[in-house]
């Protein structure tokens, strides 16, 4: 298994479906890093010799793409600067509840959780 920037990459995939394994590479940067790097589009991640690494590691930085840990950092940052700040959007993430305006009478399951009922209590006879 090819290893990029700490992650292994699945090998039997082809180049531009294995890099999107990467946080921060999406369809469309797998794209862009596979004509800049002039890999085949065909080819499997198995196939990839360290030059070829090193060229998609070359337009990455080159790009000076943020991937990785240093994106999940970013991200996290931002989420605390919000919640510091009071703002509306960091009180939606503080409280588990939607950020972008969905309703909460119904709906918003997955980010509520699963719904809290309170059962009846049997009497005990």
């Amino acid at each position: 298994m090819p290893r990029l920037l700490g992650v292994e990459i699945p090998a039997k995939k082809k180049v531009a479906y294995s890099l999107r394994y990467i946080n921060g590479i999406g369809p469309a940067r797998a794209d862009i890093l596979v004509k800049e790097a002039g890999l085949d589009p065909d080819m499997r991640a198995s196939d990839l010799t360290e030059e070829q690494l090193n060229k998609i590691l070359h337009v990455i930085t080159e790009r000076k793409w943020v991937l990785e840990g240093d994106l999940r950092r970013e991200l996290a940052a931002n989420l605390k600067r919000l919640q510091a700040i009071n703002c509306y959007r960091g009180i939606r993430h503080r409280r588990g509840l939607p950020v972008r305006g969905q309703r909460t009478g119904t709906n918003a399951r997955t980010r509520k959780g699963p719904r809290k009922t309170v059962g009846v209590a049997k009497k005990a006879e």
